[in-house]
């Protein structure tokens, strides 16, 4: 009999991901972190495979764990967009889309400010790249968008800024100003790809791409081996196994900006735009 991935448990596995462990992925979730481990587990039993390793209160994703969260985050798009289209989803929901980049800083605290905020609403989440983000907001896939964007328009408020900085692993070192600077990047479209090459052509140096990457854990996971060094946004939580790396160019903060879709009240921006610049003013 074929393996039936359960949806609740495949996000339990994307908050894990994107959390960077299981507690974070609790508070996230509003769940305890003994559910967020039955569900990894149900996982692991219907595909007989390890998923994930527990490193004190951190998370390290194995290989097929990394396989897996790729399409646990496809499956989810697709299963969110059906429930939207059919009408399902209850008109007390509200489904909030964010940037890996936020969403790996301070994702427990912006749930806990959204459902605050919106008490007599279901916050969901979902997590994806500033551009899928927008044309998903744009077409009414998600209700609100947090994007790293410095584009205005009538659906947009600023919600405050992201500080960005470079990070390496401990004992990478770069090579000679003459020769091109590995680089981990996300692959196209990505905003802080975008930031990081323009910084580097500034200087004149040429950039060595020695790792694209198709979401965070994969720039985490190859930064962390030592590949190269990659740009984040940086807040007082660092990024686990790296350090920054203050003898390169330091850019200007990323500005974030909330967009609704097509049809929501304003006041309902206003309000996740206030969540989001309280939570940058706790964590940054």
């Amino acid at each position: 009999m074929s393996a039936v991935l359960d949806v609740v448990a495949l996000r339990s596995l994307v908050a894990v991901a994107d959390c960077g462990g299981f507690h974070r992925a609790a508070a996230a979730l509003y769940l305890t972190q003994s559910a967020i481990s039955q569900h990894l587990r149900k996982l692991e039993r219907a595909l007989d495979r390890k998923l994930v390793v527990r490193e004190g209160r951190q998370a390290r994703f194995t290989a097929d764990g990394e396989l897996v969260l790729a399409e646990a985050r496809r499956i989810l798009d697709v299963h969110d967009d059906a429930v939207r289209r059919l009408g399902a989803e209850g008109r007390g929901t509200l489904v909030f889309g964010s940037t890996e980049h936020a969403a790996d800083r301070f994702l427990p605290e912006l749930a806990s400010g959204m459902r605050t905020a919106f008490p007599e609403r279901e916050i969901r989440f979902r997590l994806d790249r500033t551009a899928r983000l927008a044309d998903s907001v744009d077409r009414g896939g998600i209700d609100i968008a947090l994007l790293i964007d410095d584009t205005v328009c009538r659906r947009s408020i600023d919600a405050g800024q992201l500080r960005l900085e470079w990070f390496a692993a401990p004992d990478w070192q770069p090579p000679a100003e003459d020769v091109p600077l590995p680089m981990v990047v996300f692959d196209q479209p990505c905003t802080l790809r975008r930031h990081a090459m323009e910084a580097m052509n500034a200087l004149g140096r040429s950039p060595d791409l020695v790792c694209e990457a198709a979401d965070l854990s994969g720039v985490l996971a190859a930064t962390r081996a030592g590949l190269g060094v990659t740009l984040l946004p940086s807040t007082k939580t660092r990024p686990t196994g790296l350090v920054e790396r203050r003898d390169l160019p330091r850019l200007e903060p990323a500005q974030l900006r909330v967009r609704t879709r097509p049809g929501l009240p304003m006041e309902v921006a206003e309000a996740a735009a206030h969540v989001v610049r309280d939570v940058l003013a706790e964590v940054g």
